[in-house]
């Protein structure tokens, strides 16, 4: 059996993934401008792959280019729009996966709620947790079976992490949406598809309501 050697990810890739974790990161802030030559010098590649990346984080709606390039910076109206979206959504999603989705695919969900309450007992790195409450979002809508909302979900996916980290900011976040996440649990595993939906809604609803608070106060700012 021989040994085969994984191929370096192209500069453009690599280029990609290092300027969206500084936005995730905020050492790339909502607004602040990216300076090509910079960056390429930064990154240690040339201008050329360095904007094949901007361009893909363009079309993810993390940057935004004009006469310059900038770190997409939310405005309230585009929150909401992008939450309203999930509300209709992931709501239809929790009802049907609470329908069909078999045993062991609830016990999979359960388990991630079980991890994220581990997480936040040992006081983890803030990371962790959203990429745990990323992952009971995601399962639910991949246990629809449904492809097509699946796209739909994933061609947002970009920027409803990069909300999920800003709604992060507040006291006791991390407990009230896993008290939340399992609410509508709760419903899913007594098959309840109604109630799931409802609350899915609710806590959409609920996240939005903050997220626009924490919007709201940065722009005082």
């Amino acid at each position: 059996m021989r040994n085969v050697l994984e191929k370096p990810k192209p500069f453009y890739e690599q280029s990609y993934h290092a300027i969206k974790r500084m936005i995730f990161e905020g050492k790339l802030k909502p607004g602040e401008r990216i300076v090509e030559a910079k960056m390429a010098k930064e990154l240690g590649v040339s201008k050329s792959p360095l904007r094949e990346a901007i361009r893909v984080l363009e079309k993810e709606g993390l940057v935004v280019i004009d006469t310059r390039v900038m770190v997409y910076k939310p405005t309230i109206k585009d929150v909401e729009e992008i939450y309203f979206c999930r509300m209709a959504l992931e709501s239809f999603a929790a009802g049907l996966t609470t329908r069909i989705a078999s045993a062991e695919e609830l016990e999979n969900i359960e388990n991630i709620l079980q991890k994220t309450e581990e997480a936040i007992l040992q006081s983890m790195e803030q990371n962790v947790i959203i990429e745990l409450n990323e992952r009971f979002h995601e399962l639910i809508i991949q246990y629809t079976q449904n492809n097509l909302l699946r796209k739909q979900l994933n061609d947002l996916k970009g920027l409803i992490y990069y909300f999920r980290i800003l709604n992060f900011e507040g006291e006791k976040r991390a407990e009230h949406i896993l008290e939340q996440h399992q609410q509508i649990f709760h419903h899913m595993k007594q098959r309840n598809d109604e109630q799931a939906s409802k609350a899915m809604v609710h806590h959409l609803q609920l996240d939005l309501d903050h997220l626009v608070e924490v919007l709201s106060h940065n722009h005082e700012e």
